[in-house]
C-alpha cells in the first residue's frame, strides 16, 4: 500500500488500542516496516510503543523502544503508562528510573502515571521521591501533578502530609476536590468529607457527577438524612437525576440510611438501568431486612438480561441467608460457579455466611476450604457458622487456628461476637469468659455493647441470672436494649420475675414501643402465675396504644413458600394440615409426652 502516509498509519495504530485487538496492531506494525522507510517518523515509534503497552504486551513494547533513535519524554511515559493501566506498577516505576537514566526530564503526564503506581503499590517512600522530583523540576505546581500526588499521599495512609499537599497547591481543580472527598470516604473521615463539599461550594465550584456520588457516600457513611436529603434536593435543581451514577448513589444513600421506600423511587425513575443500579437497589433491600423483594430484583434482573456481577451475587446470597433460604441460595451458588465468581473473596464469605445460617454446616465449611485465598470477613463468616449452631468447640479452634496458626490473622470487633455468640449457645461460661477478658489484654480490643450482651446471654441461658444482673451493673458503658433483653429472657427461662421487672423497666425506658419487650414480661408473670401482673403488662399495651405484631414462619416445599400466622386458616391445604397436627397430638398423648407449658407464651386475650 505505497499510498498510505505514515500519518494513515499511525490512525490505524491508534485504532487497534482503541478497539484493543493486538492483530490488528501487529498487522498495522507489518505493513509499516514493509511501506516506510527507516528511520521512522519519531511519532510513529511513539504510536507503536503506546499501542504495545496499552494492550499489555510488555516485551513487545520494550523493544520497539529500544528501536526507537532518539526517545523522547512522550515514547517513555506511553510506556510508564501502559504499564499502570494493565496493572504492571513495579515495572510502570522501573521504566520511570531508566527513563531518568536516558537523561529524560519527566513531565506533567508521566508524573501522574508514576505517582499512581506508587499509591497502588501502597509505597510511600516511592511516592515521596517522586515528589521530591517534582518539585526539584518545578511541575509540582502543575495542577495534575498536585492532584496525583495528594491522591498518593491519601491511598498510602499519609493524612498530614495529603492535606498539607492539598492546602498548598496553588490551584485547585474539580478533579481535585473530587480526590480530596473520595480520599476522605474511603477513610472513613465523612465528617471532613461534607466540611470539604461546603468549602468547595463557597469558592464557587459547580459539582459534576463524581462531586455528587461522593458527597451521598460520606451522608450515608454519617447516617446524616437530612443533609443528604437536601443534596437530592440541589442534585434536581442542578439537572443530574438523569444521570445514571447519580441515581445509583441516591439508591444507596437511602437504602444506608433505611429509607428503602425512596431507593424503590429513585430505582423506578431510571429510564436505562445499568448493573450498577441493580445491585444498588439489590443490596438496600438486604440492608433493610426486605430479602425477599432482593431476590425478587435478582430474577427481575436475569430476565432483563443484566450481567450478574460479584457484587450483586454476594448481595443476593446474603439475601438467602436472611430468609434461610437454603435452596435458592444453592441455586444462586450454581449461578456463582457458572458465572466463574465463587472463587472473588467476597462471594465466597457470603456463601459461607449463607450455609451457615441455613444450618448446612458442612457445606459451608467446603466453601471455606474451597476459597483460593481468604480475609478477615471469610475467618469471621465460618466462626459466625459455628456460632449459629452452637459448636463452641469449632468456633473457638477455628479462632485460634485463625490467630496462632500460620494464617496469623489478627481478629476484630466482629470476630469476638462470633467467638462469644458460640459460647453462649453452647453453655461455655468458663471459656467465653476467658475470651472476653482476653479482648482488651491480649489484642488491645475495646468490649462493646454487642460483646456485653453476649456475656449476659451467656450467662443467663447457663442459669446464672444473678451474676449477669451483677455483670450488667459493672459495665462500663449504659447497658443496651440488647443486655436488658438478654437478661429478661433469662428471667423468664429460670422464673425470676422480680429481676425480670428490673429488666423490663430499663428496656421500657431505652425502647418503649417495642410490643417484644412487653409481651416478654407478660408471659414472665403468666409463667410465674402472676395473672393480675400479667394482665396489667396487656392493658398498659393496649392503652398506649403498642400492637403486638403477629409472628409467622415459613417453609419451603415443592419449590414454593407456604407462611403461616398464629392462628392461621387461610392456607388452601388447611383441613389438612389440622387433620395432621390432630394425628399428631393423638400419638403424642398415646405414647405418654406431657408438654411442658412453663416456656410456652400466653395470649390473654382470648
Amino acid at each position: 500500500m505505497p499510498f498510505l502516509c505514515a500519518n494513515s498509519f499511525a490512525s490505524f495504530v491508534e485504532s487497534a488500542v482503541s478497539t484493543q485487538c493486538s492483530r490488528f496492531g501487529r498487522a498495522a506494525h507489518a505493513q509499516i516496516i514493509k511501506t516506510l522507510d527507516n528511520p521512522l517518523p519519531y511519532y510513529i515509534y511513539n504510536h507503536l510503543v503506546n499501542m504495545y503497552s496499552k494492550l499489555d504486551l510488555p516485551k513487545s513494547a520494550q523493544l520497539v523502544l529500544s528501536l526507537t533513535p532518539n526517545r523522547s519524554v512522550v515514547t517513555w511515559t506511553a510506556l510508564i503508562a501502559g504499564s499502570v493501566q494493565n496493572g504492571r506498577f513495579i515495572s510502570a516505576l522501573f521504566h520511570f528510573s531508566n527513563m531518568r537514566r536516558d537523561s529524560i526530564q519527566p513531565n506533567d503526564f508521566t508524573f501522574p502515571c508514576a505517582f499512581k503506581a506508587s499509591s497502588l503499590l501502597r509505597s510511600p517512600l516511592a511516592g515521596k521521591q517522586l515528589h521530591a522530583l517534582a518539585v526539584k523540576a518545578g511541575q509540582i505546581a502543575d495542577v495534575f501533578v498536585g492532584c496525583s500526588a495528594f491522591d498518593m499521599y491519601s491511598k498510602t495512609g499519609l493524612i498530614y502530609e495529603a492535606r498539607k499537599m492539598f492546602d498548598e497547591m496553588p490551584e485547585r481543580n474539580i478533579a481535585t476536590w473530587n480526590a480530596y472527598l473520595s480520599n476522605s470516604v474511603l477513610e472513613g473521615r465523612y465528617e471532613d468529607a461534607l466540611t470539604a463539599f461546603l468549602e468547595f461550594r463557597h469558592e464557587g465550584w459547580e459539582p459534576n457527577s463524581i462531586t455528587f456520588c461522593a458527597f451521598l457516600n460520606a451522608c450515608a457513611g454519617a447516617s446524616n438524612l437530612r443533609l443528604g436529603r437536601q443534596l437530592h434536593g440541589f442534585v434536581l435543581q442542578s439537572g443530574f437525576e438523569a444521570d445514571v451514577s447519580v441515581a445509583n448513589g441516591l439508591i444507596d444513600f437511602y437504602g444506608k440510611c433505611h429509607q428503602v421506600g425512596c431507593s424503590e423511587i429513585i430505582f423506578s425513575g431510571i429510564s436505562k438501568p445499568n448493573d450498577v443500579s441493580w445491585c444498588s437497589m439489590v443490596a438496600s433491600y438486604v440492608q433493610n431486612g426486605e430479602e425477599e423483594k432482593a431476590c425478587l430484583v435478582f430474577l427481575r434482573a436475569r430476565k432483563e438480561g443484566i450481567e450478574h456481577t460479584d457484587f450483586m451475587v454476594s448481595s443476593v446470597i446474603s439475601a438467602c441467608a436472611g430468609l434461610s433460604g437454603l435452596e435458592v441460595g444453592r441455586g444462586v451458588h450454581a449461578l456463582s460457579v457458572k458465572a466463574c465468581a465463587e472463587g472473588d473473596i467476597f462471594v465466597g464469605s457470603a456463601l459461607i455466611d449463607m450455609y451457615g445460617k441455613c444450618g448446612s454446616i458442612e457445606d459451608a465449611e467446603r466453601a471455606f476450604d474451597e476459597m483460593p485465598e481468604r480475609d478477615l470477613i471469610s475467618w469471621n463468616a465460618m466462626i459466625g457458622g459455628y456460632a449459629h449452631q452452637g459448636r463452641a468447640d469449632m468456633a473457638v479452634a477455628l479462632f485460634e487456628e485463625m490467630t496462632y496458626g500460620s494464617h496469623r490473622v489478627a481478629p476484630n470487633y466482629v470476630t469476638f461476637v462470633c467467638v462469644l455468640s458460640a459460647c453462649s449457645r453452647d453453655g461455655s461460661v468458663n471459656m467465653g469468659m476467658e475470651i472476653f477478658e482476653s479482648m482488651r489484654g491480649r489484642y488491645g480490643i475495646e468490649p462493646g455493647a454487642e460483646h456485653y450482651a453476649c456475656v449476659v446471654d451467656m450467662l443467663g441461658r447457663a442459669g446464672m441470672v444473678e451474676q449477669a444482673y451483677q455483670f450488667i451493673k459493672k459495665m462500663p458503658i449504659r447497658p443496651t436494649v440488647s443486655v436488658w433483653r438478654a437478661l429478661l429472657g433469662a428471667c423468664k427461662m429460670f422464673g425470676n420475675p422480680e429481676l425480670g421487672k428490673v429488666a423490663a423497666d430499663n428496656l421500657f425506658e431505652l425502647d418503649p414501643l417495642d410490643s417484644g419487650n412487653h409481651v416478654l414480661l407478660s408471659n414472665m408473670f403468666a409463667a410465674a402465675g402472676r395473672w393480675e401482673e400479667s394482665t396489667l403488662v396487656r392493658k398498659e399495651m393496649k392503652d398506649v396504644g403498642i400492637k403486638r405484631r403477629a409472628g409467622c414462619s415459613w417453609i419451603t416445599a415443592g419449590n414454593a413458600v407456604h407462611v403461616f400466622q398464629a392462628k392461621d386458616t387461610s392456607h388452601e391445604r388447611n383441613s389438612e394440615i389440622q387433620a395432621m397436627l390432630a394425628k399428631l397430638r393423638t400419638e403424642m398423648k398415646a405414647a405418654g409426652y406431657i408438654p411442658d407449658t412453663k416456656f410456652a407464651l400466653f395470649d390473654l386475650e382470648e
